[in-house]
């Protein structure tokens, strides 16, 4: 929501996506008297089901899962991805890459509880998506703890993976020395999680890996969902994608 400007002082309100999400419509924002001099430029609340008031109807077919947690399938194509982001994260945070892979492939993403290992999650949201009429393979993709899960989800459902993309994750070398399909790892050479030790030693443990390519974004410590935002944005998301793209099939 943007601000209201006025001669007499000056007021932001700012909404967060929060981690939980919601399928129902979004509270209506509160008001406050506004001077006569001030000039009024808002931005509607979102209407109708969202997923934590980022993603709508128009984006694709939500759904929900364990009691009442939302997710949503958008996107076309025969190949899906299942997006599953950091602990700290939303699925907003995730919203640039959604989008990039929207034209081309049936892409999820979904909430999930902060404290909840997202492991066998991504593990059923992968079958999930399997179910979609038309869709054949998956690609994992995750956040700090959820790129740290999706070797062994991959581990999980075998040969229907078509890929996996582990941003700032923390792979142990054993699950990735198992791993027999491509792998993309991206991070910040200085992160705390996932940083560039993380990746090199997943990287060079992942000998069975038809593909297996490693992007360390130099002298930064931004962690997982923050690289798909700000000056490196261009760069990860087009690794993202044409990696996709050479293993698609």
């Amino acid at each position: 929501m943007r601000g209201f400007v006025g001669v007499l002082g000056l007021m932001v309100a700012l909404t967060a996506c929060g981690s939980g999400g919601t399928t129902g419509a979004a509270p209506a924002s509160s008001s406050s008297a506004v001077p006569s001099t001030s000039v009024l430029v808002s931005t509607p609340p979102p209407t109708g089901p969202n997923v934590s008031g980022c993603y709508h109807e128009n984006d694709g077919k939500i759904f929900t899962y364990d009691g009442g947690m939302p997710g949503i399938i958008g996107g076309t194509g025969s190949v899906g991805v299942v997006i599953t982001y950091e602990r700290r994260g939303t699925v907003c945070s995730w919203r640039p890459l959604f989008d990039r892979l929207a034209p081309h492939y049936r892409v999820l993403v979904y909430t999930r509880s902060s404290q909840a290992f997202p492991g066998d999650t991504a593990v059923a949201m992968a079958r999930r998506l399997l179910k979609e009429r038309g869709v054949e393979r998956v690609f994992l993709v995750g956040g700090s703890i959820g790129a740290t899960t999706a070797v062994p989800a991959a581990l999980s459902l075998g040969p229907e993976v078509a890929g996996v993309v582990a941003v700032s994750g923390q792979i142990s070398q054993e699950n990735a020395g198992r791993l027999t399909v491509p792998l993309l790892q991206i991070g910040s050479q200085n992160d705390g999680y996932g940083g560039a030790g993380d990746l090199t030693r997943a990287h060079d443990a992942a000998t069975e890996a038809p593909d297996n390519e490693l992007l360390v974004i130099p002298g930064e410590s931004l962690h997982a969902s923050a690289l798909l935002t700000g000056p490196h944005a261009k760069q990860v998301l087009d690794k993202i994608d044409a990696f996709m793209a050479r293993h698609k099939g």
